[in-house]
């Protein structure tokens, strides 16, 4: 798994916000070059945040309990 992870601050407070995207479908030299347009849609629906930053990485391995 791929991860768009964008780091955005309200009043102060900052958290990061990830997109997961499956390396399958997408490489992380896609992810990055096409990692603005996707900052930009996401500001649209939260444009009260102000982004510091974003990265794409590749997505920790998560446990998965059930």
């Amino acid at each position: 798994m791929l991860e768009l992870i964008i780091i955005a601050c309200l009043n102060g407070h900052c958290r990061e916000f990830s997109n997961l995207y499956s390396a399958d479908d997408v490489s992380l030299l896609t992810c990055m070059m096409s990692g603005q347009t996707e900052v930009a849609r996401w500001h649209e629906s939260h444009g009260e945040w102000q982004i510091q930053r974003w990265r794409c990485d590749v997505a920790p391995r998560r446990e998965v309990r059930l």
